[in-house]
């Protein structure tokens, strides 16, 4: 009665999301300051609940047009998503063939191979080497390949020049999913713009504070963008989160500047847990990836959370020897020391 492939299935698991407030929550990177106040303006002053009886635009047209502007591109080139999750599970049906296969690299986000196991296609992971840098065998080919940029769990950012000659190299569709990137030094919107096989996946949840309304977007080629479009429900964004992401696309000053607070906030803690003698990787995203110098990372993150404070902890692989930390307010990341 039930799919082989879904059987077998180890689904995605999302980061713990505690009930007591008391909790200091550092595990699921979400943004410690609140979103634009135009975003409450938009839905507590200007939304007309009225409407609520009434479907939604199908196709986003207006947010889509601000998204497009503000990145310049035509808003053919561009789909919005719940979330960019719902947008990464479209990839898989639209650029996988029925024998195909998907890439990613190890480690990297974990809902890839969750998302290949459910479209029942071949898993080719590309494992970083020792430095957690990459660099692909002459032989490698799949059907599509998600590139995170900067990556997670690492923090880290992978050389742009890199991923260019990779993209323009490659037979399949490479995605480049850059959550993280309004806390990078560099983006790769260009290759998308320039590139027949690339899209740059991007989402609301960190930098914009809009992780609790579910919305994401993929830029692009036409094609690549007409091929999602013809996949995607019929619905799928809600009026409530179209208004509140239009809302805070164009308050890019506020986004901007929540960002700046982050990033401060990320390398004075960097800086103290370096001279502490954790090993802390070089950061373009708003976490850090932290090993202990004398302890597991297993048992560092026991002893915080005896302490209120949740880190997130990935116990395979390499990521079993690190710790990732959600970079806080000065207040929440003060504790987190304070408890070291």
């Amino acid at each position: 009665m039930i799919r082989k492939s879904v059987d077998r299935l180890h689904p995605y698991v999302p980061g713990e999301q505690p009930k007591d407030p008391s909790i200091i929550k550092l595990n699921t990177n979400e943004n410690p300051y609140p979103p634009s106040p135009a975003v409450t303006q938009s839905l507590l002053r200007n939304f007309d609940l009225a409407s609520l009886r009434k479907y939604p635009d199908p196709v986003a047209l207006e947010l889509r047009e601000a998204i497009a502007a503000l990145h310049g591109a035509d808003a053919a080139q561009v789909i919005v998503g719940n979330g960019s999750d719902e947008l990464l599970a479209y990839c898989t049906r639209a650029f996988v063939e029925p024998a195909g296969s998907i890439g990613y690299f190890e480690p990297s986000y974990s809902l890839y191979p969750v998302l290949s196991d459910i479209a029942d296609v071949q898993t080719k992971p590309m494992p970083l080497m020792d430095d957690l840098t990459w660099q692909m065998t002459p032989d490698y080919k799949a059907d599509l390949f998600f590139i995170t940029q900067p990556n997670a769990p690492t923090s880290m950012a992978h050389d742009k020049e890199t991923i260019r000659a990779f993209c323009e190299s490659f037979r399949g569709v490479v995605v480049v999913d850059e959550a993280y990137v309004d806390f990078a030094e560099f983006d790769c919107l260009d290759l998308a713009m320039s590139l027949p096989n690339v899209l740059v996946m991007r989402t609301f949840s960190k930098s914009y504070s809009l992780a609790g309304i579910r919305l994401g977007y993929a830029i692009g080629p036409e094609p690549l963008i007409e091929a999602l479009f013809k996949i995607k429900d019929s619905y799928n964004l809600n009026g409530l989160t179209q208004a509140a992401g239009l809302a805070a696309i164009k308050d890019q000053h506020w986004m901007k500047s929540n960002v700046a607070k982050v990033v401060a906030t990320r390398e004075r803690i960097a800086a103290h847990l370096s001279e502490r003698g954790f090993d802390v990787l070089p950061s373009q995203t708003n976490f850090l990836f932290i090993k202990p110098a004398d302890e597991t990372a297993e048992a560092l993150f026991r002893r915080l959370r005896e302490r209120k404070i949740i880190a997130r902890y990935f116990p395979e692989g390499v990521t079993s020897d690190f710790l990732r930390v959600t970079v806080g307010t000065d207040e929440e990341m003060d504790a987190f020391l304070a408890a070291l």
